[in-house]
Formats: C-alpha cells, sequence, structure tokens
C-alpha cells in the first residue's frame, strides 16, 4: 500500500500511531465505522527480524512484512489515511495535535497508541546479526521449527532458568549458560527442576557465538571452551517504543519490564480520549492478542464518539 494523506485537511476524528497488528486492526474497526481515521507509521515492526510468525490462526507461518501490507490495503478499502512518518509529540488541548517528524502537525479528537516494543539484546558479540534466526527469544513463536535441536540458554537473570524449563518442552537437549548469573542465585526449586528436565548448568561467562556456514555451531566461554549448540535462547529487554502516554499524564504502572500505562480492558487510559493497544501496554503480547486488543479499542472508541454527538445534539435541540 502506497502512502495515503491530504496534506489540506489535518484534521480526523481518530489518529492511530503505530501501524502494526493492534494499530491496524484499531484502523480497521474504525474504517469500517466511517470514522475519519490516520495511521502514523514509522515502519519498524518489532518481529521484523523473524522470517515466519506464528500461533495467528488461518495466518500460521505467514511473514510479517506480508502481513502488514495485506493489513495496509483492507484499512485502504475503507478510507483510512496513512503516512509513512514518527510521532515525536502530542500536545493536548480541546483535542490532540500529532507533531510529525516531517513536520506536519495532525489533529484529533481521539488518540490510540500503539508503537509496540523494540527488543535490547544482552551486550554479546553476534548476538544481534542472528536475532530471529538461530538466536531467538520464544518458544511459542519459534520452538515448532527449530525442535529437537541443541539448545542454548544464555542467562542474564535468574528468571532465565524459567526460559530453560520452557524450552525444553521443545528439545531434551538443553544447556542453560549462567553468562552472568551466579551458582549461587539459583535456587533449590530451580536446581530440582533443571535436573528434572535434564536441563545441563554450565557456570561462566559466555564471550561470543561460533558460527560456520551462515549457521550457529557453538557457544564460547571466556575460558575458550566451546559447547555444541544449534539454537540459542535469549532473553531481551523489552522497551516501550515511546514515552508519550507517560509525557499526555497518563497514569504508569512499573514491572519487571518497564512501565507501561494503566488501561481497561478496551484499552482506555486515565486521561481520556487516549488509548493503549497492543504492546505498548504490556510486553507479554502475541501477534494475535495485539491484534484482538486493536479491535477493542476501535469498538469502544466508535462507541464513545457516537455517544458524545448523541449528546452534543441533544444539548443543541
Amino acid at each position: 500500500m502506497t502512502e495515503t494523506y491530504d496534506e489540506a485537511d489535518e484534521t480526523y476524528e481518530v489518529i492511530v500511531i503505530g501501524g502494526g497488528a493492534a494499530g491496524l486492526s484499531a484502523a480497521l474497526v474504525l474504517g469500517r465505522a466511517r470514522r475519519r481515521t490516520l495511521v502514523v507509521d514509522a515502519g519498524e515492526p518489532r518481529n521484523a527480524p523473524a522470517a515466519h510468525m506464528h500461533g495467528y490462526l488461518t495466518r500460521d507461518g505467514m511473514a510479517p512484512a506480508d502481513f502488514l501490507a495485506a493489513g495496509r490495503e483492507e484499512i485502504a478499502r475503507y478510507g483510512v489515511d496513512l503516512v509513512r512518518d514518527r510521532a515525536v509529540d502530542v500536545v493536548r488541548d480541546t483535542d490532540f495535535a500529532v507533531v510529525l517528524a516531517g513536520g506536519r502537525t495532525v489533529r484529533a479528537r481521539q488518540l490510540v497508541v500503539a508503537t509496540g516494543l523494540k527488543d535490547e539484546l544482552p551486550p554479546l558479540p553476534g548476538l544481534a546479526e542472528r536475532f530471529g534466526r538461530d538466536v531467538l527469544h520464544c518458544p511459542y513463536c519459534h520452538g515448532w521449527e527449530v525442535r529437537d535441536r541443541a539448545f542454548g540458554v544464555l542467562a542474564t537473570t535468574p528468571l532465565s532458568v524459567h526460559q530453560a524449563l520452557m524450552v525444553s518442552q521443545w528439545s531434551k537437549d538443553v544447556t542453560l549458560f549462567l553468562h552472568t548469573v551466579a551458582e549461587a542465585d539459583l535456587s533449590d526449586d530451580d536446581l530440582r527442576r533443571l535436573a528434572a528436565a535434564g536441563v545441563r548448568v554450565v557456570p561462566g561467562e559466555v564471550s561470543g557465538l561460533t558460527v560456520a556456514d551462515d549457521r550457529l555451531t557453538a557457544v564460547r566461554l571466556q575460558d575458550g571452551t566451546e559447547y555444541d549448540r544449534e539454537v540459542l535462547f535469549v532473553a531481551p529487554r523489552a522497551v516501550p517504543r515511546t514515552d508519550l502516554p507517560a509525557r499526555l499524564g497518563a497514569e504508569m504502572t512499573e514491572t519487571p519490564f518497564g512501565a507501561y500505562p494503566v488501561v481497561d480492558a478496551q484499552g482506555r487510559t486515565t486521561v481520556p480520549g487516549l488509548w493503549a493497544a497492543g504492546n505498548v501496554s504490556g510486553f507479554a503480547e502475541q501477534v494475535v492478542n495485539a491484534a484482538s486488543r486493536g479491535y477493542r479499542s476501535g469498538a469502544a472508541i466508535n462507541g464513545e464518539l457516537l455517544m458524545a454527538d448523541l449528546d452534543a445534539a441533544a444539548e443543541r435541540r
């Protein structure tokens, strides 16, 4: 889908910041409800490194880029505008004024923030280059495709034990590299479960990866010891791409994975007219969940706008 944007009319009923699954889903509902809607998309989907996405019924195995392209085509059918740009600021008075990096300012009565997250990987040489290929983070996303291979798990917090136990569902050859975690940090329950799952525990810091013929072949420790591994699971730090909800005064909640806006079941924040959909409101949403949350927000927004317009019309009468 090419960019569709009318510079002559920069006022919308709803602006959606973020063109991923959540944002496009909200826009689709709003477009079908005949709401004048704009999607602002910087084109930086979180799952871009992955060749395929999984767990989305009827879309299992689809390339993320193809999924988003199909979504953009669908919203265009209902008159939704899309601009390839980045929202750099938002000012709220009687409505929301969204300042774009390209210099434009667009306004709307309601605002959906659906910018998602970005993954910050542990600072290990070679990790980023292989992320989404044989360096992975989610067994539900990739476990089936790499089943029964030799797994490694890079421990960066004691929570990495949980990841090692989870991936043992997909392979019985799992090695937990403690890396920056001390053996003393593992509880008795951790050790008992790791042993029951057959997970080998290797102390010592990892220095890098060994790659041959564009395949991960081993994990290398600081002392030079190499362990043959075909897949390495890591736990990236998921970071929200924008702080716009906080800057607009939305109540935030602190989690071990960062600060997220407090939302209700429809994605409504504590700021009237401001909505958060998808991973911008929580780190654990898969694509199918993000799309569902976007749908809920879109339907709730349409209902709010309808009632507000009817109340205003009743007052004029």
